[in-house]
């Protein structure tokens, strides 16, 4: 089907992709420019609290650096309610990746109280703190230490409230079930009567001392447990409200008008036809056109009697099938010669290969949407995703207004995997509430997803190597065009290597996804170390064991190796199946994974995946276990059957019939382990789990039948 739709930026337009990753400059916003002058904004906290951050403060804990965020005071991340109930505030966003159940659990162990009387704020640029984006797998590493040292220091500051009151030394009291404790004169305090005391207000606009002490990780009790999601019996009875669900007085439903094909220009259009629909408004801004009517029904009705009378001029664009060549083609200063070429000579062996990935989509269980509502010339969006205050700085820009006159709030949404780092449908559904004068809600269809999202990029690589005769890698050279850097260093010992990222045009607007460009990477480098492991006559397991150093690393490529049987399985030879195995390390955490997979007369079909992992200090083992899963099952899509195909600027995947993601009956045996290392910091663990899917199954591909597959998805091989 032809998809009406158009970009607002050039398709051409790289975005930026590096191994110090900015996630709010990862991908450039699409651009919208609406003028418009309102008031400034007032942000008010939730009622009944007894310690309250003033605005001001607020908008000062929220300045700074792009990568230092967070607040500086106890009073801007905490709450203490009259009922007890204490109140954390975040800028993190939850998208069902469990940040909500690991941060709650962050407060709780600090404070000493059960996790249910902990309450999260996320993600309402009015009330809460700027975390940064949710991305990268920071939640764990940064923000969950952060809320950690704040509870801490708010826990320190209720004991010397109460040895103040009670004439006792800190040291004597001891805090439990959010009560102060002091057992020689049995005094009983609870949080809420110590906090109310006429000094806590002030004291709690401290700043968050640097060395306060929080809980060891053997004395945890709330972390380290599993605590499910706090909100999920209003996920699975319904109850929960989406983005897409959100609802306000009098709002009406928006529609947007998209181009034929990427790039085409506007060259004329009629609106008049809709602007006569009763009680239709219509937006027309330069190449921006949209409608908001009573219903959808009547919103795509207007939208219609629009496009019927749009005259666009198409630009040329490259198709799916010149891609790689038009990326090599395109490669920023060239192509470089390896450096290591004098060695190679040397080399008793050398290898050369090319690999390739196509572009992916991060198919959101549920589609961008927002509602838009100006009210005293103040903006209001709901809306889903990962960075709500970059998506308010976006907002901003868009209406020339300052970011105190913009809230934008993220109510928890169906996931986005690296895919809503911008607002293009908040800037969008605000246009039309501003022409409308009335709430408008924007709900993109899958279409629209599938055709105008941002996707992962697509990866040209060339790998270059030499063996000595023992077997041993002399050289490496490795070059990534167009995806990035993420996971582009090999973990591997070798005495000369140089890994290197060349930017390209890319045809498709490309961002984030989960794990970015180290899918790519990992894909070609661990494909390639068993090309190499054949070539020098060894093992696959055992040719990585010989060249890997990292203790790490190394323990999950022997826990996966033993867990699956490695050494029996590969020496097991059955017509039509196949192992295959991989490993790698990517945010601070470690994976290696064993396959099995049968050749049917159709398709690859995965039948078994073991799968061992390792992120330091596990924080919450259900939740942890979910997310390796969940990684798994999303890898195999790109891995056997996801690609964006495309030819003259238009998408010719924009379906789940024509974009076959992962269904239940592709699920294969699970067999997932999680080594704890309380002794290390805890890491971020919603990415490192997907990399290394596709190169074992493309490894067992070869072991099965001999023949090499260098691309993903990974085709059936020839005869």
């Amino acid at each position: 089907m032809k998809i009406k739709s158009s970009k607002a930026r050039s398709a051409n337009v790289p975005a930026g992709v590096g191994e110090e990753i900015d996630y709010d400059e990862l991908l450039e916003p699409v651009g919208y420019d609406f003028g418009l002058n309102r008031r400034s904004f007032v942000q008010v906290l939730g009622a009944g609290l007894l310690l309250v951050v003033s605005a001001p403060a607020l908008a000062q804990e929220r300045g700074g650096g792009r990568r230092t965020r967070g607040p500086r005071n106890i009073s801007a991340r905490l709450h203490i309610g009259k009922d007890g109930i204490i109140t954390v505030m975040t800028g993190k966003v939850e998208g069902g990746q469990g940040a909500r159940a690991e941060l709650t659990q962050a407060a709780a162990e600090e404070l000493r109280v059960a996790a249910s009387q902990i309450q999260l704020v996320m993600s309402d640029t009015a009330l809460v703190p700027d975390d940064g984006i949710t991305a990268g797998s920071g939640t764990t590493p940064r923000t969950v230490p952060a809320i950690r040292q704040a509870a801490a220091a708010a826990r320190e500051l209720l004991i010397g409230f109460a040895a103040k009151q009670w004439g006792v030394e800190p040291g004597a009291i001891t805090v439990q079930d959010g009560r102060a404790l002091h057992a020689a004169t049995k005094r009983v305090a609870s949080y809420a009567e110590l906090a109310a005391s006429e000094d806590a207000a002030k004291n709690f606009e401290q700043t968050i001392p640097p060395e306060v002490t929080v809980a060891p990780v053997k004395e945890w009790k709330v972390l380290g447990t599993s605590l499910a999601r706090p909100d999920a019996r209003d996920i699975v009875t319904g109850a929960h409200k989406y983005p897409s669900d959100i609802t306000r007085p009098g709002m009406l439903y928006g529609k947007i008008l998209r181009a034929p094909s990427y790039g085409a220009k506007l060259a004329s259009i009629d609106v008049a036809a809709a602007r006569a629909m009763k009680d239709v408004a219509v937006a027309q801004e330069d190449s921006f056109i949209g409608v908001a009517a009573p219903t959808s029904f009547r919103a795509e009705d207007a939208l219609e009697a629009i496009a019927k009378t749009a005259k666009w001029e198409p630009v040329p664009q490259p198709s799916s099938q010149e891609l790689f060549a038009y990326l090599r083609q395109h490669a920023e200063g060239g192509i470089p010669a390896n450096p290591f070429a004098g060695e190679l000579p040397k080399a008793a062996k050398v290898l050369r290969q090319s690999y390739q990935v196509a572009y992916a989509q991060h198919a959101p269980l549920e589609p961008r949407a927002a509602v838009a509502e100006w009210t005293n010339g103040q903006l209001t969006v709901w809306t889903g995703t990962q960075n709500p205050f970059g998506v308010r700085a976006e907002l901003a820009r868009a209406f020339h207004v300052s970011e105190d006159r913009v809230r934008v709030i993220v109510p928890d949404f169906g996931a986005a995997f690296g895919g809503k780092h911008t607002g293009e449908v908040a800037v969008e559904a605000a246009r039309l509430a501003q022409a409308a004068g009335q709430a408008v809600s924007l709900r993109w269809t899958r279409e629209e997803e599938f055709a105008w999202a941002y996707f992962r990029p697509a990866a040209a690589i060339e790998i270059e190597a030499g063996l000595d005769a023992q077997g041993k890698l002399t050289s490496w050279h490795f070059i990534n065009i167009n995806s990035g850097n993420p996971g582009i260093e090999s973990p591997y010992r070798i005495s000369n290597k140089l890994s290197q990222y060349l930017p390209s045009r890319p045809p498709l607007r490309h961002g984030s996804y989960r794990a970015l460009a180290a899918t790519a990477n990992n894909f070609a480098r661990e494909s390639f170390m068993d090309e190499l492991a054949a070539a020098a006559g060894a093992d696959p397991l055992e040719f990585r064991r010989a060249h890997l150093d990292n203790p790490r690393l190394r323990a999950v490529l022997e826990t996966a190796a033993e867990k699956f049987g490695w050494k029996e399985r590969v020496q097991k030879k059955t017509a039509n199946v196949g192992v295959g195995l991989a490993c790698g390390t990517e945010k601070g955490s470690y994976v290696a994974a064993c396959v099995e997979i049968e050749l049917t007369a159709k398709q690859i079909r995965v039948r078994h995946v073991c799968q061992a992992f390792e992120c330091g200090a596990i924080v919450n083992p259900d939740n942890l276990l979910k997310q390796v899963q969940g990684a798994i099952v999303m890898g195999l899509g790109p891995a056997l059957r996801e690609e964006v195909r495309f030819e003259n600027g238009e998408i010719q995947t924009a379906s789940f019939r024509s974009y076959p993601v992962p269904r239940y009956e592709d699920v294969p045996e699970l067999d997932v382990h999680l080594l704890n290392r309380p002794d290390l910091p805890s890491a971020g663990a919603g990415e490192t789990p997907i990399i290394c899917v596709a190169p074992a199954i493309a490894n067992a591909v070869f072991h099965a039948t001999g023949k090499r597959v260098r691309e993903m998805p990974i085709r059936m091989p020839s005869a």
